[in-house]
């Protein structure tokens, strides 16, 4: 007899089987929702990692997650990160002063001078050269 890992609900097992076969999920929640349906079916814990090339604590973790929250688990939980600092608004004002007349006595706009002119008018706190230079880089 093959131990069960986890007890799928008929729902969630025909939710799950119908995100596998129909379109194209993400990897990370097609991974997921394999490992549950073959840990249902009495896979081990090694077997499924090795199938779906994650670490058996992984298995173990989904495991755990499905049976606290259900099929929530399938969603990847937000990620910590640096806050964005300069939005969309304010690269676009960067841009546009790129795109303006240098001040008086230069002949075309530095980055530096860029990035110094807009803490001076206020569009960010602060900014870096190279910044200024990759908010540049993205804009044709």
């Amino acid at each position: 007899m093959k131990k069960e890992h986890v007890k799928l609900s008929e729902t969630d097992r025909t939710y799950l089987s119908d995100l596998i076969s129909k379109g194209d999920p993400p990897t990370k929640l097609y991974k997921r929702a394999v490992a549950l349906l073959e840990l249902e079916r009495g896979q081990t814990y090694t077997r499924v990692a090795e199938m779906v090339g994650v670490s058996i604590q992984t298995v173990i973790n989904w495991t755990s997650n499905y049976k606290q929250i259900g099929l929530r688990c399938l969603e990847a939980k937000p990620r910590s990160g640096r806050p964005v600092e300069i939005d969309g608004v304010a690269r676009a004002k960067i841009t546009a002063l790129a795109c303006s007349d240098p001040p008086e006595g230069y002949g075309q706009w530095s980055l530096r001078l860029l990035a110094d002119k807009a803490v001076e008018l206020d569009y960010c706190e602060h900014i870096s050269h190279t910044e200024v230079a990759t908010i540049l880089k993205k804009t044709s």
